[in-house]
């Protein structure tokens, strides 16, 4: 067995958090490559080093008056780090590496370099601890000259590079484009380089520890305590990412995917816990009928309603190209014979309403538009929806219950995911309703 594990800011927070950390590692000889985030919150009021870093970079680019409070804000990243490195008892200094921290934030390096620090320096620290080779990720993860990814290159580097090394810490979030400068992934980026080794190194198993034992069947802060997921598909947790579920970084899926390696989410905290298997496909037979629930709020809807546009080629594409022309995205667009609904995010469409307004009536010369707001949209996603009858008029008749007026509803041709629009007020009770009916009833 060959595993790649990824721990979370919050798992490598502290020494107590690297100690269970190295714990879990070290009780799996197949846990060989690993990747560290930066530390996170200790406790609720606690910074992330990556946020400190941030401000600590701003601070050295601004003028001289703001000296003082930039050699404060660095002193306390310091201090983060050497409260590590006394708690686990290592004999290592970083005094080298924040003095060329202190000169390239002069040089203004980039924000980019600034925010990479955090898990640079946590890898440093977690190689020393577990006796692994340190490989610098601005060696091997790759970017192009305009910053995007390069997957083929980084694949070829990084196999080479693992190939000779055995047991390696390899920081998560960061890799530098051709001329050396660092580039970073979007914020969460460590997980989609676990997914990067675990492609390069051809792992039996990605491992994603973090501070929760898996993925919910919904959002606790919506449904009380609710179900772990066991098995989740690629596919089904696309759906569900996009919709706000957010245990991964929705990009991590893509790397593994196409070697068919399966993701482990675990526990830190709760190590005994299996976590939830995040696989391309499985016979395993899901324990409800849905597998998730997610969803968003603050959208607002454009119907568009025009006799016989079903006839008329091009109407959608005109119709489309108006928001595309806004620089406005489309989350959704269920349609009828002679109507079109989109679905956009109110705070982007709400500056622009009216040059949309003109410009669909000049594009189609609709017969009615109308606009709603303080929708949200919610996603009822589960591979056992296909094998099952009935699903849709389940998910009415508990909305039905719950008094909640449902907006929209539109079921995908794959049978995956039934999309429901509500208003944002009945957002809460609406999830909980659909919760009771496809996961208590069933208990």
């Amino acid at each position: 067995m060959n595993k790649v594990v990824k721990f979370g800011g919050s798992s490598l927070a502290s020494a107590e958090q690297f100690k269970k950390a190295a714990r879990i590692i070290n009780k799996d000889e197949a846990r060989r490559y690993v990747i560290p985030s930066a530390p996170g919150k200790r406790t609720p009021g606690d910074t992330k080093v990556t946020d400190m870093l941030y401000r600590c970079y701003n601070l050295a680019t601004m003028d001289d008056e703001y000296e003082e409070e930039f050699e404060e804000q660095l002193s306390a990243i310091r201090a983060r780090y050497d409260e590590i490195i006394a708690g686990l008892g290592l004999s290592i200094d970083l005094s080298d590496e924040f003095k060329t921290i202190r000169t390239k934030f002069s040089q203004k390096a980039g924000r980019d370099y600034a925010a990479s620090r955090g898990e640079y320096l946590n890898g440093i620290l977690m190689a020393e601890y577990l006796g692994f080779a340190f490989v610098d990720a601005a060696e091997v993860i790759c970017f192009d000259e305009e910053g995007n990814f390069d997957d083929e290159r980084t694949n070829d580097v990084l196999s080479k590079r693992l190939s000779d090394t055995p047991k390696a810490v390899i920081p998560g979030f960061y890799g530098s484009m051709p001329g050396g400068k660092v580039k970073t992934f979007s914020r969460g980026g460590s997980d989609i380089t676990g997914s990067i080794v675990a492609k390069a190194v051809h792992a039996d198993m990605y491992e994603n520890w973090t501070d929760v034992s898996g993925f919910l069947v919904a959002d606790p802060s919506v449904v009380k305590n609710p179900k772990a997921i066991d098995v989740i598909t690629y596919r089904e947790l696309r759906e569900l990412s996009y919709m706000g579920a957010t245990v991964l970084h929705e990009d991590a899926i893509f790397p593994v995917r196409k070697e068919g390696i399966p993701i482990n989410i675990r526990n830190t905290n709760s190590p005994e816990d299996k976590g939830t298997l995040i696989v391309e496909g499985t016979c395993r037979k899901p324990r409800f009928v849905i597998t998730g629930i997610a969803g968003k709020k603050d959208f607002a809807s454009i119907t568009v309603e025009k006799a016989m546009m079903n006839a008329e080629v091009g109407f959608c594409k005109k119709v489309l190209e108006v928001f595309e022309e806004n620089e406005i995205s489309i989350e959704h667009m269920p349609s009828g014979i002679d109507t079109m609904t989109i679905f956009v995010h109110q705070d982007e469409f709400e500056e622009k309403e009216q040059k949309v307004i003109a410009g669909i009536h000049r594009s189609v010369e609709p017969d009615f538009l109308e606009l709603e707001s303080d929708l949200a949209l919610i996603a009822v996603v589960g591979r056992g929806m296909k094998a099952t009858r009935g699903t849709s008029g389940r998910i009415f008749s508990a909305l039905a219950h719950a008094n909640v007026n449902v907006k929209m509803i539109d079921q995908g041709s794959s049978e995956l995911n039934i999309i429901i629009g509500v208003r944002n007020h009945d957002f809460k009770d609406a999830i909980n309703a659909i919760y009771d009916i496809f996961v208590n009833t069933m208990i």
